[in-house]
């Protein structure tokens, strides 16, 4: 651990080099800040899809839209799979000169407000930082959560989460247990289960599918991709056909039920042979409460000899020095655990400890639940902007479309403070209040609330966090059109 006596001064730190990083910094050299760096606690940048590397790994919306507005690319098939999206992020860092800008194995240890000089001090494993204005762009999807189950530190065999997928190990005809039905384990499934000798898939809770409408583009594709009004035109047909899901998700169950849910339960039936797996992967409540998962091939895949689904009702009692010992008595011996249990996506947003005015803290402020003004501001925290914060995620569209949104917001208020020569902004606390009011009581609508099921979509609270409760078009509407009055300057 290096520290230095006399922290490093900028405008801007921002934390984390995803998506929502890179965009962050973009905007910030549009507007004419340069002085800022970007604070990245592993040692490469570009966030999600260069960290997850597990087999199988892709996007779930069409690689046109699930990308920079400002960076198009001749992408090689309409959902990119990891590796190229791993080369589309370097492609971006690179041609954006963001790298220079990085430090790298900088692990951010806590943020505290310094009142009497209004600025932001960052500290971390390799030194402190200073900065006007401070963005926490680490992302939803980055700390991963592995349950405490009885035993877990007994296993003998390799383990590891999805997220830090261990390449040296040889999973190759070894028996393998994988542990989740979401997103990560329905296409980690599929990918491995033709090589491994015997897996055993611990599903709690079952996920509705759709198939996959996934292509390659044509070499002529390809090309017309470089071309901008085209790649726009794509862009906006994709966005459109999207957005429309929307008024199933919010307004009408009736066409949820009858454009999705009937669809789903065919898919069923069509893909799996076996009765009672077709039983066991039926969820029991409304298609779009949870995540839909868009998979060609995992009922495929599950419908296999060596494949066993073990349900809510045949679930984990123990792990043991040999595998794994189910509620109903089934010893599961296997060489490999892999850990498809998701993220501390809600609660724990933000996985450092933040000191905003007279000491209180984000987790004091986020007792109840997690709340921000926008999903960006919270009163209390001048000057401190969340990236993909409370409320922004979106079940329908690209994730990317709501990160420029929230960031149309900032550059305004950041805009607003240097115009008017102050200092700091900070968003009124009844303006949040309003503003927070005004979501959870549309969330009441919704699927997501009204659907029947618990997702990670929660917070422990029971209050839906992760999304945001409408049309894609109307939360960024709301972030351009900023409101001066909702906030304090000083």
């Amino acid at each position: 651990m290096t520290t230095t006596n006399k922290p490093e001064t900028f405008t801007a730190v921002i934390i984390g080099t995803g998506f929502g990083g890179q965009t962050a910094a973009m905007k910030l050299k549009k507007m004419g800040i340069d002085d800022y760096v970007m604070l990245e606690r592993r040692d490469f940048m570009g966030g999600t899809w260069c960290q997850n590397t597990y087999p199988g790994a892709a996007v779930d919306v069409q690689s046109p839209l699930y990308s920079i507005e400002a960076e198009p690319y001749r992408w090689t098939q309409m959902f990119a799979e990891q590796a190229e999206l791993e080369k589309y992020t370097n492609y971006v860092i690179d041609k954006n000169g963001l790298r220079q800008k990085a430090r790298l194995n900088t692990n951010v240890e806590g943020v505290e407000w310094q009142e009497a000089e209004q600025q932001w001090q960052v500290n971390t494993n390799n030194g402190t930082y200073r900065a006007q204005f401070l963005i926490n762009a680490s992302g939803p999807l980055s700390t991963p959560v592995i349950p405490d189950f009885p035993g877990r530190d007994d296993f003998e065999g390799k383990s590891f989460h999805t997220n830090g997928w261990d390449w040296d190990y040889d999973y190759k005809g070894k028996r393998v247990a994988v542990i989740g039905s979401g997103a990560s384990a329905a296409q980690a499934i599929p990918a491995i289960a033709d090589d491994v000798a015997e897996l055993h898939v611990f599903q709690r809770t079952p996920h509705w599918v759709l198939p996959r409408p996934d292509r390659k583009f044509f070499k002529f594709e390809r090309f017309l991709l470089g071309f901008k009004p085209l790649y726009k035109l794509l862009r906006r047909t994709i966005y459109w056909s999207l957005e429309t899901r929307v008024i199933g998700f919010k307004y009408s169950k009736a066409m949820l039920n009858l454009v999705a849910q009937r669809k789903a339960e065919r898919f069923i039936k069509k893909a799996i042979k076996d009765p009672a797996l077709q039983a066991a992967v039926k969820p029991d409540y409304t298609i779009g409460c949870k995540r839909i998962i868009l998979s060609s091939t995992l009922y495929p895949a599950m419908d296999q000899d060596h494949v066993q689904v073990h349900t809510k009702d045949d679930g984990i009692a123990e792990i043991n020095a040999n595998g794994i010992k189910t509620t109903k008595g089934q010893q599961c011996d296997v060489d490999l655990i892999v850990y498809a249990t998701g993220y501390q996506a809600t609660d724990g947003v933000i996985s450092y400890p933040v000191v905003g005015k007279g000491g209180r803290t984000i987790a004091d402020q986020w007792a109840e639940f997690p709340r921000a003004y926008l999903g960006t501001s919270i009163p209390g925290f001048p000057n401190l902007f969340i990236m993909t914060g409370p409320n922004t995620g979106i079940g329908h569209t690209s994730a990317i479309f709501v990160i420029e949104a929230q960031l149309e917001y900032i550059a305004r208020a950041i805009a607003k403070v240097r115009q008017t020569g102050k200092q700091a902004i900070e968003v009124k606390p009844d303006a949040e209040a309003k503003y927070t009011q005004m979501i959870h009581s549309e969330m009441e609508r919704t699927v997501w609330k009204q659907g029947g099921c618990t997702s990670w979509y929660q917070s422990k609270s029971g209050h839906v966090i992760a999304m945001f409760p409408g049309f894609s078009f109307t939360f960024r509407q709301i972030a351009k059109a900023f409101k001066p009055e909702h906030h304090e300057f000083v």
